[in-house]
């Protein structure tokens, strides 16, 4: 029962505060700590999809609290949009992937391998709600032409003809849902509950392309070089550098109970001018999920290898996701059809 589950809980507690083994912990006992520490974490993001899924209340408070209280006593946690693509330079052998020298990582980082990276643009920020706003109104739900197969026979499963959360008044505005409250869009907040083959459709009518995840992580971890025509071999570990984590670059932790606009938080910014790659919403990209070169099963065996194949890849993390979980080399994965995630996505321009 409950009162068991604690019993043991306490008694894990105590072993790891007493240093227990002569006060080191061995390589296996500090992965599965660290294991349990972040698989409660995503049970965590996944209690607030459900939150939002049936409309319970927000919750009270936050996490760990702090982003408001960094945006002074006004709250203001606007920026407005950030328009423009950030370019990237080719890369003849971008590693993608995560290094021994990080303390954890996921069986499905390891590890850092050679990936050929044509030049390309990526938008310095997410697609927001007015910009998909657009798509919705212009019939995007609508017309086959802009979706693939599949992408059009979800669709016409589904019937949608618009986000998820969303709803229109008689009046033709749009309001969306967040958790029990409706309310009119924000336009500078990033859409958020958009599936995969909606970022798709949307990338078709505006006329431009998801990142790979490899561009993406290119574009959040790579520096340019003095001369500013290539990146440097270097990639820092989070898209502002090496630093943790703080209110002032991202939006994580729960402590804005909701997003933000794109433009805020330029202290962020990744080298080469993206804006909020960590927090804020998950970013669908084009890749399918696979295995990196020399994959092997980790002892959560179910976390990675059974989903191969069958899922996309997301980068970047949401406002719900614990700072401490985040880097530049994290892969999420859902099915094409979620659209409980809270996921949005940036764009890329099409290739010349």
């Amino acid at each position: 029962g409950k009162a068991e589950v604690f019993r043991y809980l306490d008694e894990v507690l105590a072993e790891i505060e007493s240093g227990a083994g002569g006060g080191v912990l061995s390589e296996a006992e500090t992965y599965f700590q660290r294991l349990s520490a972040f698989h409660q974490d995503m049970h965590s993001e996944a209690n607030a999809y459900f939150r939002q899924n049936v409309g319970l209340p927000q919750p009270a408070g936050t996490m760990d609290g702090g982003l408001r209280a960094e945006a002074g006593s006004s709250g203001d946690l606007s920026g407005d949009e950030l328009p423009g693509d950030a370019e990237i330079p080719g890369c003849s052998a971008f590693m993608q992937g995560a290094t021994p020298e990080e303390p954890f990582v996921f069986d499905n980082e390891k590890w850092a391998h050679p990936v050929e990276l044509k030049p390309f643009a990526i938008a310095r920020a997410c697609v927001t709600q007015a910009e998909f706003a657009a798509f919705v109104d212009d019939d995007g739900y609508l017309r086959m032409e802009l979706w693939s197969e599949e992408g059009w026979e979800w669709r016409e499963r589904e019937g949608a003809t618009h986000p998820v959360y969303w709803k229109r008044e008689s009046s033709g505005e749009w309001l969306r849902r967040h958790f029990d409250a409706w309310g009119r869009l924000e336009p500078h907040l990033p859409v958020i509950h958009v599936n995969w083959f909606e970022a798709e459709a949307y990338c078709r009518w505006a006329s431009c392309r998801l990142p790979t995840e490899a561009e993406w992580e290119a574009a959040a971890a790579l520096d340019p070089d003095r001369e500013g025509e290539g990146p440097t071999s270097r990639k820092s570990r989070l898209p502002w550098g090496d630093e943790p984590p703080n209110p002032k670059r991202a939006n994580l932790d729960w402590d804005a109970m909701g997003c933000i606009d794109v433009g805020a938080l330029p202290e962020g910014d990744s080298a080469f001018g993206c804006r909020q790659m960590l927090g804020n919403a998950w970013e669908w990209t084009s890749s399918v999920f696979l295995p990196y070169p020399g994959f092997e099963i980790d002892p959560y065996k179910e976390y990675s290898e059974p989903w191969f194949g069958t899922r996309k890849v997301l980068r970047g993390g949401s406002w719900v996701t614990r700072s401490r979980m985040l880097r530049n080399t994290w892969r999420n994965y859902y099915t094409p059809d979620r659209r409980d995630v809270w996921a949005g996505f940036r764009t890329c321009a099409l290739d010349q």
